[in-house]
């Protein structure tokens, strides 16, 4: 017996320790398994996060090639609306050499030319206000605008080409003639109407086009309505965005930078107002602009609208000098203010413009370019002021963003004409700076 208790006592001993090994074994595994089931967590939560990102990717690769389909489009958008003008420019002039030419045909031709100017300057314009606009660097001038008067004046702007379309044009302006002094930017109030205007001239093909103008309450209100393609449901929302028409890629190509009714948009928004549109396909589209109706009891800030001058208030004997680096614009400067003055003194660089003023004391007029390549217009006229302060320096420059106007006011310049220029505003400028 004593060696069978021995023996119990032994298994017993083992069993003890096979029991504590066991129990020593158990947090260990579980500890093991909470890692397990953390990695797990983690590695779900790095696939989610990666197919997420995935998504994102797949998203911003759309919008990447949407932007990159659109400025493809757009760039063969604006070599269209500058090659064709410059086209009818370039050719027409070319035809206007023949001696033979009749007159009729030489004013025709002469008219296409200015047409096609006109045309490609209009492009340039958009893209300037529409960078202005992103650069939130475009300013609101108030003014009083007679509203029913520059109406009548809009419509019947537009009602040739109309007309040119065999298009009926229906107007239906219910604004009172006896109350019609609204307070408002007149530029961007003009920019917003004739955008409206001109695409549903431009989309309209046959049927009629018919304009609304009221006051509502507080508010000015105006409808569009065309009877021409219409929109499509999935472009309605785009066809506010920069460079886009309601197809961008239609084949008729129907002129325009595709960008006027993104900056009617913003003009109406800067105004106060807004611009929204009801439209069926293949039945028409109508567009609706609504700003508020402010009069002058309401805006006492209001800017009083400066007359257009003409040439009769020009004096006959200045004294002018040209500093331009540019022939053709010297020359069509020189020609266009000789009748008004009694010696004219080109230079095309600012040095010498600086060297010539100390030489000629009486010169009471400079026009001054400002991009030239020995000395600017603004170093330049910072010299001249040195000796002269006296002198009218007006600034004439390609050179159009915000800014720039009072660059060239700090620099000491009287005034600021840009390029191309139109006689009835530099003659304006010259007699206000020379009255």
């Amino acid at each position: 017996m004593p060696g069978k208790k021995k023996s119990e006592i032994r298994n017993r001993i083992i069993g003890l320790g096979e029991n504590s090994h066991k129990k020593s074994y158990y947090p260990q595994l579980l500890d093991q398994l909470e890692e397990v089931k953390r990695q797990r967590d983690a590695l779900e939560n790095k696939t989610k996060e990666l197919q997420d990102l995935l998504v994102q990717l797949s998203e911003a690769k759309e919008k990447a090639e949407e932007s990159e389909r659109l400025k493809s489009a757009f760039l063969a958008n604006m070599s269209h609306e500058i090659r064709t003008p410059m086209n009818g420019i370039l050719g027409f002039t070319d035809l206007l050499r023949d001696a033979q030419l009749p007159e009729d045909q030489r004013q025709h031709f002469l008219g296409i030319i200015q047409q096609s100017g006109e045309r490609m300057l209009n492009t340039i314009n958009d893209i300037i206000d529409i960078s202005k606009i992103d650069a939130g660097q475009m300013e609101i001038h108030l003014s009083e605008y007679k509203i029913y008067k520059e109406i009548e004046s809009l419509l019947e702007f537009f009602r040739p080409q109309a007309l040119a379309k065999k298009l009926e044009l229906k107007t239906f302006n219910k604004l009172n003639a006896n109350e019609d002094i609204l307070i408002t930017d007149a530029t961007k109030f003009n920019s917003i109407f004739s955008n409206l205007v001109k695409n549903a001239i431009k989309y309209t093909e046959r049927g009629r086009i018919e304009i609304g103008c009221e006051r509502k309450e507080n508010s000015f209100f105006c409808y569009v309505k065309d009877s021409g393609a219409g929109i499509p449901e999935n472009r309605k929302k785009a066809i506010f965005e920069r460079f886009i028409q309601g197809d961008i890629y239609d084949r008729k190509a129907l002129e325009g930078s595709g960008l006027g009714l993104a900056i009617a948009q913003s003009y109406a928004e800067m105004l106060g107002g807004k611009i929204w549109l009801e439209s069926t396909e293949g039945k028409g589209s109508t567009f609706f602009f609504q700003i508020p109706w402010n009069t002058p009891a309401q805006d006492t800030n209001a800017q009083k609208k400066q007359n257009i001058g003409n040439k009769e208030q020009l004096p006959n004997d200045i004294k002018l000098l040209i500093v331009e680096d540019d022939q053709v614009n010297t020359l069509f400067l020189s020609i266009l203010l000789k009748p008004f003055c009694s010696d004219i003194l080109t230079v095309n660089g600012g040095i010498q413009a600086v060297e010539t003023m100390r030489k000629n004391p009486n010169i009471n007029l400079v026009l001054m370019d400002i991009k030239m390549p020995d000395m600017d217009g603004y170093e330049a006229t910072r010299e001249i002021r040195k000796f002269n302060t006296d002198v009218v320096i007006i600034a004439q420059t390609a050179f159009a963003l915000q800014g720039d106007r009072s660059t060239a006011l700090q620099a000491g310049l009287n005034d600021y004409i840009t390029k191309p220029i139109i006689k009835d505003k530099l003659f304006a400028c010259i007699a206000k700076q020379l009255k």
